[in-house]
């Protein structure tokens, strides 16, 4: 097995079982059950380009009273101008407003500060990361991977 070099690198789970579980947490976000599940949030919106619409299921992110995403996924792209969208989470749904950070400093700040309140092993579980070692990352070491893996976060905040 080959040895990680980068200080972060992409881990998720294969996609069988996303194809699996993501049905799954997609019905069980929608009822009273989603309250329990409190690591994860379902992301409902409208694709920018396609008009489609998308019910994804991701990992819930709380830093400074606010909901994030982070992702390397192309539907990030969606909340680059801001999007709204319907959000459950911890049983509940609401109206949000999603703005992509486009500032790559802001977004090395969240995924620092949020990787430094989970710890190294519960950041990687639920950041869907790999660091080197099983080490916190320093903030020069988000610096590299944000740009490197396309990581970024979407901040969601209630639709006024």
């Amino acid at each position: 097995m080959a040895e990680q070099t980068a200080a972060i690198d992409a881990a998720h789970p294969p996609e069988v079982i996303l194809g699996t579980l993501n049905p799954i947490l997609r019905r069980a976000l929608r009822t009273s059950l989603g309250g329990r599940i409190k690591e994860f949030m379902l992301v409902n919106f409208t694709g920018r380009k396609s008009g489609r619409r998308f019910s994804v299921p991701v990992s819930a992110h709380l830093l400074d009273g606010n909901l994030y995403v982070v992702l390397e996924a192309q539907w990030k792209y969606n909340f680059r101008d801001g999007a709204d969208a319907e959000v459950y989470h911890l049983g509940k749904r609401a109206t949000m407003h999603g703005q992509l950070i486009t500032d790559a400093p802001a977004g090395v700040d969240v995924v620092t500060r949020l990787a430094q309140g989970y710890g190294a092993k519960r950041a990687q579980r639920t950041m869907g990361m790999k660091f080197r070692d099983n080490v916190l990352p320093s903030v020069a070491d988000w610096e590299d991977a944000v740009p490197r893996l396309k990581i970024a976060a979407i901040k969601l905040t209630p639709k006024a």
